[in-house]
């Protein structure tokens, strides 16, 4: 089972959200709001996304990447770890 299967709710629960946001920024832009609000609904919803992509990102790493039948070893464990650890400091 895929991990974006087992959790899928909880992915489909922060799309919902971030369609609202993409919403928010179209009436923002359609009602003629100050450059400034619609720039922090911009970056609202684009951290929003990122924060999406770091979490379906982390579960591909731990179930695709590393064989998640078989029990890591101590050092691609760690592996794993940096490289969950510098993608979401890179979507930050």
């Amino acid at each position: 089972m895929a991990h974006t299967t087992k959790d899928k709710e909880k992915l489909l629960n922060r799309v919902r959200r971030i369609k609202g946001q993409v919403s928010a920024i179209e009436k923002a832009l359609d009602d003629d709001h100050e450059c400034s609000q619609v720039l922090q609904t911009i970056a609202a919803c684009r951290g929003a996304i990122n924060g999406l992509m770091a979490e379906v990102m982390e579960g591909h790493v731990r179930y695709h990447v590393i064989d998640a039948k078989r029990k890591p070893s101590p050092e691609q464990a760690e592996a794993a770890d940096e490289l969950i650890d510098i993608v979401n400091r890179y979507l930050k």
